[in-house]
């Protein structure tokens, strides 16, 4: 008899930023366990590439902008009860403390931190996920270990979406609701705003003298959805290749 703990069979899972990178990777190894996926990003196109890639039959996109509180609205009122929600959805912009501009900021705050709390807000209020559900956020080390000159803003972000996670962890326990989140280091779908001597230079300072890869992330989200992490809540898990203990 095959026996997996980690399996996703039977569980409807919703995505958000799963048009790129480590949230499109989430979706198909999320597939490949089994789970039904509702995948969301602003990119109509690029959402479909990912459905396209998507194991499995009973999976759907819905296209929209989380910037938009009306819209993070109608995507939890059309959709039906979840097992699991992966809030993915996130932007880099690096800038020193003297140059920051406030429209960048906002912008950072609103897309890494207002959108997946009022996420969050809806599914519960609307009641959308199911008894012994699983809320996972995709942070960073930046939010809790790692600093960095003009990382200021990401930095301060992840740091917010990590202690809502804690305290949502809390609160939502009596639902029988989990919250945790993952938190990576540098992974190559970030890196392409930097050169190859550049990477080579960043990947040397981490003990594993690697970057990681967006399916370690993947599997690291999929533990924390499946039931092999039932008794997991509260936590921040890292996954940097050793960086934050060099």
């Amino acid at each position: 008899m095959y026996y997996n703990p980690y399996s996703l069979e039977g569980k409807t899972i919703l995505i958000t930023g799963a048009s790129s990178g480590i949230g499109r990777v989430t979706a198909v190894e999320c597939s490949r366990m089994g789970a039904k996926l509702i995948i969301t990003g602003r990119n109509k196109n690029r959402l479909d590439e990912t459905l396209s890639s998507l194991n499995g039959d009973g999976h759907f996109s819905i296209t929209a902008d989380l910037l938009k509180t009306e819209e993070i609205d109608k995507l939890v009122d059309s959709i039906t009860e979840i097992d699991g929600c992966v809030n993915n959805a996130g932007i880099f912009t690096s800038q020193l403390v003297q140059f920051i501009r406030e429209a960048d900021l906002h912008e950072i705050m609103q897309v890494n931190v207002f959108a997946p709390i009022m996420m969050v807000k809806q599914l519960v209020k609307k009641k959308k996920l199911k008894k012994n559900s699983s809320i996972v956020f995709t942070s960073s080390i930046s939010g809790t270990f790692v600093c960095a000159p003009g990382n200021v803003m990401y930095s301060a972000s992840k740091g917010a979406i990590n202690n809502f996670m804690r305290n949502a962890a809390l609160e939502l326990s009596v639902k029988n609701i989990r919250c945790n989140s993952v938190n990576p280091g540098m992974v190559h779908a970030m890196s392409s705003r930097l050169s190859e001597e550049q990477i080579k230079s960043d990947m040397d300072k981490y003990p594993l003298k690697r970057w990681g890869k967006p399916e370690e992330v993947a599997y690291a989200i999929i533990y924390l959805l499946s039931d092999a992490a039932a008794w997991v809540t509260g936590s921040s898990l890292v996954i940097d290749g050793g960086i934050s203990i060099a």
